[in-house]
């Protein structure tokens, strides 16, 4: 059931990223870059997650906790999360997970606020 809302809760980031470029007009370049930093997050768990059942039987390079937590932070963290619940990696590890939230937290805080001082709450008002 939660594996069901959190990838539900990223999705619906996600659309509402694309809602706002086309309903009030904000750059493209917004919902490109969350879609495609969140692609890339996804598969940079999923190459991890690979990576991590390889290195049962071998010693091999895997992705640092640090890189997968910059890409959540850099806007990837829809992507994290849906590959967290998906793939089941990195989803037990009670850290990991503090810090993947404080980086969700942050991207959420900060659109907003951006969408407020770029003035587009203000047309979200007078249009609704």
């Amino acid at each position: 059931m939660i594996k069901k809302i959190l990838i539900i809760l990223s999705l619906l980031f996600i659309s509402i990223v694309w809602f706002v470029h086309f309903q009030w007009g904000v750059t493209i370049l917004a919902p490109t870059y969350i879609t495609a930093i969140s692609a890339i997050t996804f598969i940079m768990y999923a190459w991890d997650k690979h990576k991590a059942k390889q290195s049962v039987n071998k010693k091999v390079t895997r992705t640092s906790e640090r890189t997968l937590h910059l890409l959540a932070l850099c806007g990837g963290w829809p992507g994290a999360l849906i590959a967290q619940q998906l793939l089941r990696h990195k989803s037990q590890k009670k850290r990991f997970i503090t810090v993947l939230w404080v980086c969700i937290l942050l991207n959420v805080v900060l659109y907003f606020f951006a969408l407020e001082f770029f003035g587009y709450l203000e047309i979200a008002k007078v249009s609704l």
